[in-house]
């Protein structure tokens, strides 16, 4: 998908459509992992609506932490449900950070690879 250390750089249309490319495919996968936050918590805590679910989905996935009513008492499924999610948001957004950092940091690096042609 890139070029190695002995090829030129990259175009700055191809750098910038590899860019777009990964900040597509980073907010797939944020989407989808909300998704299942958002139905996680709906199947889980019938007091929660999709509001509800949006926004403790929403705080776990950027790693704040869940806003839960105290009036509300989690099951053991809910509370089990809580913790994997925790677990598998934290993995997927560090995962995501580093999918839409990959082609800058690519160039960054290749950049101070590339050996300059002898201008004698």
């Amino acid at each position: 998908m890139y070029e190695n250390k002995k090829q030129k750089l990259a175009t700055v249309k191809i750098y910038y459509l590899r860019l777009w490319k990964n900040v597509f495919f980073g907010l797939a996968t944020l989407i989808f992992c909300l998704s299942i936050g958002i139905w996680g918590y709906s199947f889980t805590v019938p007091e929660f609506d999709f509001y509800d679910s949006l926004l403790n989905a929403s705080m776990i996935l950027s790693g704040m932490g869940p806003i839960i009513d105290q009036n509300i008492v989690l099951s053991k499924s809910a509370k089990v449900f809580a913790s994997l999610y925790a677990l598998f948001s934290g993995i997927a957004f560090i995962s995501t950070i580093g999918i839409l950092i990959a082609p800058i940091a690519h160039r960054f690096f290749h950049k101070l690879h590339v050996e300059e042609p002898d201008t004698e």
